[in-house]
């Protein structure tokens, strides 16, 4: 077949190869099927080895959902009755955490902070000393709505240090940016097939320690469909999801693992690298301006602010991208106009610099200044 090739530079779903494009043509199969059950747990084991977490005391879990099933599944899951989270909370995704909190009405703090700055670790000391009931830390390890990176080591050494688990999302890094449970002091991590791994929407995953899982089984029952427990236990006793699972998602996901294997680690780190220092250079070339301080950026995601043009138009812009092939993404800060470039998925320098030359043709003909002009002094 022959599939146009779009380069998304959204945060996810990312811009896929064809062979995991085609991976989801397969004979039809019902997923009670031993071959399926026998994949899934073959996919189970090797999500470990993308984190460095051993298969004897770690364990992953499969769900049906986008990234936010996990936070919702991991927060309603894995705190003890009369315990409280500790949300800490420096973007729109931990936002989410904190809102799904309310939601349950879960005792929890919401740790609010800059979302210009990494999670501050003597803020989060003062939290678990005033508050011995905490039993669970949470955080966004990359907080994609601005590119932020936040230090997961030395939070999680102090969640343990409270005798508290350390829950992370890393929905936009994993598979990308590297983490090794042990290491980083990560009780449990979570994300979705689309984005790091390169596959299709529909399929989330967390990876966990397999002691705490098997004590939430006593833990209050706030979701029926979205219980960590009851899902691990039904995959240890049949092999199979509780539920029907996305099935073509799954072989997907199987190919796409299969080729992060393949390229390996340090090469597929390297050329999100590569990618993000391209975007980088066709920002400075056109005068464009970042929101978060460089040293504290992922290296996966840039947020970009609007120029002070009265010609600017971000959809007039997207549209003219679009059409050519490009997908850029607004920015999610409330209260800054901006834009997101990402280094996300299987694309690489040059599909950067194709880009770059497609948007300042849009900009020259939407009679955009370049350099871009900023009222205000950087």
């Amino acid at each position: 077949m022959n599939i146009k090739r779009n380069i998304l530079l959204n945060p996810g779903p990312a811009t896929t190869t064809d062979t995991v494009k085609m991976a989801q043509v397969v004979p039809d199969i019902c997923p009670r099927e031993k071959e399926f059950a026998d994949m899934m747990k073959g996919l189970r084991k090797d999500l470990l080895k993308v984190v460095h977490a051993s298969p004897e005391k770690y364990t992953s879990v499969l769900f049906c959902g986008s990234g936010t099933i996990n936070i919702d599944i991991c927060l309603n899951s894995l705190l003890p009755a009369g315990k409280k989270a500790l949300i800490l909370n420096n973007g729109a995704y931990s936002t989410r955490a904190a809102e799904i909190c309310e939601y349950y009405g879960l005792p929890h703090i919401n740790l609010k902070s800059s979302i210009y700055e990494p999670i501050r670790p003597d803020e989060v000391e003062k939290a678990l000393k005033e508050n011995p009931d905490i039993a669970l830390v949470y955080t966004t390890h990359h907080e994609t709505g601005t590119g932020l990176l936040n230090p997961l080591q030395q939070i999680g050494t102090l969640a343990h240090r409270y005798h508290a688990i350390f829950v992370v999302d890393t929905t936009s890094s994993l598979g990308m940016i590297p983490l090794d449970m042990e290491k980083d002091n990560v009780d449990f991590c979570m994300a979705s097939a689309q984005k790091g791994l390169m596959a299709m929407t529909g399929l989330s995953f967390i990876i966990g320690n397999e002691d705490i899982i098997k004590q939430s089984k006593n833990y209050p029952k706030r979701s029926y469909y979205c219980n960590l427990y009851l899902q691990y236990d039904f995959f240890e006793r049949t092999g199979e999801m509780h539920f029907t699972p996305p099935v073509q998602t799954v072989y997907a996901t199987r190919k796409a693992l299969d080729e992060y294997f393949e390229m390996g680690e340090e090469m597929k780190f390297a050329r999100h690298k590569r990618v993000f220092e391209a975007i980088h250079k066709g920002l400075e070339q056109l005068g464009f301006r970042n929101v978060i301080k460089r040293e504290w950026q992922s290296g996966l995601v840039v947020s970009v602010l609007y120029p002070d043009d009265p010609n600017w138009d971000f959809e007039k812009i997207h549209n003219y991208c679009y059409e050519r092939g490009f997908t850029i993404y607004p920015g999610k800060i409330s209260t800054t106009n901006t834009f997101r470039l990402c280094a996300l998925g299987a694309i690489d320098e040059k599909d950067i610099e194709d880009f770059f030359a497609v948007l300042k043709e849009g900009m020259e003909h939407y009679s955009i200044r370049i350099p871009v002009q900023y009222n205000q002094p950087e």
